[in-house]
């Protein structure tokens, strides 16, 4: 097969990624959500809002 790995191991690799890029792409917003609110609060924490 290609590269020498057998059709069901890129079925695998196909399928995982599948599954996996849709919750990356939700825990990148989560995280820069996460970022923004802790970089807010920081700032109105400390009292030097600009």
């Amino acid at each position: 097969m290609f590269l020498g790995i057998e059709l069901y191991w890129w079925l695998l690799i196909v399928i995982a990624l599948v599954i996996a890029i849709p919750f990356k792409i939700k825990f990148m917003k989560w995280w820069s959500k996460r970022q923004k609110e802790k970089k807010d609060d920081r700032r109105g924490k400390w009292g030097d809002d600009e």
